[in-house]
């Protein structure tokens, strides 16, 4: 939300919970595509221990509390259930005007293709990813959701996430990339690096499983030849 203004969310302000303190503010994270704050970056006094990544929803609004004071809407108990947010899965800073300094924020790394990339995209579809959309019936989706395209919200990929073929190792998540109409996730965006001479993919979303017995990495239902082969895209600028 486009309100959310560092007037009345301050860095570094005492966070609490309904039954306590639970920590300090740290940064707010930006989703650039939508041009909305959706997390607020919650760190703990505890040596170690990373910090949480709250929604602004569980933020409750109100003129009345202690002043320099973010009141959520959960418990200390309830607070343990959320995501933390380790750096890598950000870009620092943001784009825009939000009253913060830029490393007091953190944007999603989600992409917009270019008008002509997207217009060629929404049509172009393999073989390959054909035949891996019919396979995927019967395996894990991506966040238990049966469809092309799955909403910001529901995709479990992270920035930094290994990335794997089904004959070998392909490289790490770059970031996700985002329909500029309906805003649903599409693709995932590969950093190929040295391995493809600094090519970039965009792996479709339906091409891609959980894999939790790898960890922290996602499982491409292509070779690594058929992800070489993807057309090199070309990404929106924004300001």
């Amino acid at each position: 939300m486009k309100s959310l203004q560092a007037s009345k969310i301050i860095i570094g302000s005492e966070v609490r919970c309904i039954d306590g303190r639970c920590g300090f503010l740290q940064r707010v994270v930006i989703e650039p595509v939508e041009g909305v704050a959706t997390h607020l970056i919650v760190g703990t006094n505890h040596r170690g221990k990373a910090p949480y990544l709250i929604p602004v929803e569980t933020v409750i609004w109100t003129e009345q509390g202690r002043p320099g004071t973010i009141q959520l809407r959960c418990t200390l108990a309830e607070l343990r259930s959320f995501e933390t947010a380790p750096a890598r899965h950000f870009l620092a800073g943001a784009s825009g005007h939000w009253g913060y300094r830029q490393e007091q924020m953190y944007s999603w790394p989600n992409y917009r293709l270019g008008r002509a990339a997207g217009a060629a995209a929404s049509s172009v579809r393999t073989e390959d990813a054909s035949r891996a959309t019919a396979q995927s019936d019967s395996r894990t989706r991506l966040h238990h959701h049966a469809r092309r395209q799955s909403s910001l919200g529901e995709v479990e990929v992270r920035r930094g996430d290994h990335m794997w073929a089904t004959d070998g190792p392909l490289g790490r998540v770059q970031g996700l990339i985002v329909d500029r109409f309906d805003r649903h996730v599409t693709h995932v965006l590969l950093d190929e690096g040295d391995m493809w001479g600094q090519k970039r993919a965009a792996i479709p979303i339906d091409s891609i499983v959980n894999l939790r017995e790898l960890g922290d990495g996602v499982k491409v239902d292509l070779t690594r030849e058929q992800v070489n082969q993807l057309p090199p895209i070309e990404l929106d600028v924004q300001e």
